[in-house]
């Protein structure tokens, strides 16, 4: 999790799950509240010949396309975001779970 700076501020790790889901993680969180919206839907908007291609080049190459990325939410305003890694097709909705429950 990060918060509305794109700072982590809370991270866990499963036993067991992959080492370098642990930087994918914390790059999901970052990108998501780097952009306000989930991973998801920058990654749809990442393809080639859409508006954003070759942006995960940006930032150090820290942005993530890919699902698993969601901003959180206080009433109107983005104020950070949770990342998830590790399972592919459930990383999304693991963190809108999250999200849900923030």
């Amino acid at each position: 999790m990060v918060d509305a700076g794109g700072n982590l501020v809370a991270h866990a790790r499963m036993d067991g799950a992959w080492i370098g889901s642990v930087d994918i993680a914390i790059n999901k969180a970052f990108t998501s509240r780097a952009f306000d919206l989930s991973t998801k839907d920058l990654g749809a908007n990442a393809q080639p010949g859409e508006q954003f291609f070759g942006i995960q080049m940006s930032n150090h190459g820290r942005v993530m396309t890919f699902a698993g990325g969601v901003p959180l939410q206080s009433e109107d305003r983005v104020v950070g975001a949770v990342g998830v890694s590790g399972s592919g097709d459930q990383d999304q909705s693991v963190a809108e779970v999250a999200a849900q429950a923030f």
